[in-house]
């Protein structure tokens, strides 16, 4: 949490919660989420995470499997965009819109992290300013930590 002076998200009662961003990070969640909505219309494979494979050996049983639930969890997704984007100007939300919000972000943060080849090994210190991949792990760890501050507060109501 150490890369934000301020939580963006607060646990302000049971079940309620209030998201409060800058507008430099709300127009910044407002340019990714139509870019992932449109990407999950392709079979780009920086989506491979989001759509694992079920069956590695069986490529027969694996195309079937993804037959069987990609438009279910493409629903998913699209749902928890959708919230993104009608609360992303924050404001007090419930559970199941955090939730959403939650969903959403790691779906952003797994995508980018496939383009970038994220590893464990991955040290946000070590990147070069100058790299021109700079300003997307910057993205990457704005969202990683943009999802730990959700997981804290809805932590709290366990």
């Amino acid at each position: 949490m150490g890369l934000f002076s301020a939580r963006r998200v607060k646990r302000i009662a049971p079940g309620r919660y209030r998201i409060a961003l800058p507008e430099p990070e709300r127009e910044l969640l407002s340019t990714l989420v139509p870019q992932l909505r449109e990407l999950l219309t392709t079979d780009d494979p920086s989506l491979n995470r989001l759509f694992p494979t079920a069956y590695a050996d069986d490529p027969e049983r694996d195309a079937g499997y993804h037959a069987m639930v990609r438009d279910e969890l493409l629903e998913k997704r699209f749902h928890s965009l959708d919230v993104l984007e009608r609360t992303v100007e924050g404001g007090e939300v419930d559970e199941e819109t955090l939730a959403s919000w939650m969903r959403a972000l790691n779906d952003l943060r797994l995508v980018l992290g496939t383009r970038l080849d994220v590893s464990e090994d991955d040290d946000p210190m070590d990147i070069d300013p100058d790299d021109p991949l700079a300003p997307a792990w910057s993205i990457y760890h704005y969202l990683a930590a943009l999802q730990s501050m959700i997981i804290d507060a809805l932590s709290q109501e366990l």
